[in-house]
């Protein structure tokens, strides 16, 4: 107890306690500072016009880049959150603990979160656009999407399997319970929260992207009839704005939209979070 109060009284003590809430300070101002520089630049441009059905010169209206960002985040979801939750439920709980098979599946995900994603771009160019002959395409964009976020998902779910308690598991087991309906009733209700803010960060990271899918997706503004067809999400309809630098005004309107749907979809993956967690307990 002594040992803990020299601790707590030691000028170092004091001085890490104010740098860190110095840092928060600071991320805190420079959050502030750059949706409050969205809002001010945006806002008094959503204008009936921007939300047209239809795009034109006229009115570069983003109801077809907003369509088919939800259109690509559902689809893209779809096939990467069972592939990447079933990889960590293999990984948690079937995998031999400490295999080389297990450390090499982490290294590699681990380097595969960290590759820039115009890397991602060009592959999914030249298999799915070029090889396989898909062209510009919704479904080309999207299973390249696929491939960026599905590290992401299978890191986070296995972290959130990993710690869940092994008592919940000894429970299971004593009641009779098999290794398989141990997981799907106990351990992945239990790791939920876990997972469900994985797929909240491969969401936002779907969102925002732009580089792979202006060489997979491309550009077009249009919702298409199709997944074989090509458009371009909300943020891919930002840069183009900005880049053409013709519809500047727009381009920001664009920033304030896409920051509310991810400001809203954090805010539902809170909801459900909670919720999930206080059915648990």
């Amino acid at each position: 107890m002594e040992i803990f109060m020299k601790r707590q009284n030691h000028p170092f003590s004091a001085a890490a306690a104010a740098l860190v809430w110095l840092c928060g300070l600071l991320t805190l101002a420079v959050m502030v500072f750059l949706v409050g520089f969205i809002l001010i630049k945006g806002v008094r441009y959503l204008t009936p016009d921007l939300f047209s059905p239809t795009y034109n010169s006229d009115n570069v209206s983003l109801i077809p880049a907003l369509v088919n960002t939800v259109t690509m985040t559902v689809f893209s979801l779809l096939i990467a959150v069972p592939l990447g939750v079933s990889a960590a439920v293999y990984l948690a709980e079937y995998a031999k603990k400490g295999s080389r098979i297990v450390k090499l599946i982490r290294l590699t995900t681990e380097t595969l979160s960290g590759i820039p994603s115009i890397i991602y771009g060009l592959f999914g160019m030249l298999f799915f656009c070029t090889a396989l002959r898909w062209r510009l395409s919704m479904l080309s964009g999207s299973l390249t999407i696929v491939i960026m976020i599905l590290p992401l998902i299978i890191r986070t779910s296995e972290e959130a399997l990993l710690a869940v308690p092994d008592s919940y598991r000894e429970a299971s087991f004593g009641l009779g319970a098999g290794k398989l309906r141990t997981i799907f009733r106990v351990v992945l209700p239990a790791a939920m929260p876990g997972i469900l803010a994985g797929v909240v960060l491969a969401t936002g990271r779907i969102v925002g992207e732009t580089a792979a899918l202006i060489y997979t997706a491309g550009t077009i503004a249009q919702i298409p009839e199709s997944l074989m067809e090509s458009g371009r999400t909300l943020a891919v309809h930002m840069y183009v704005l900005s880049t053409e630098g013709l519809h500047m005004n727009q381009a920001y309107a664009t920033a304030v939209v896409l920051l509310i749907v991810v400001v809203a979809l954090n805010g539902v993956s809170g909801l459900l979070a909670g919720k999930l967690t206080k059915g648990k307990q």
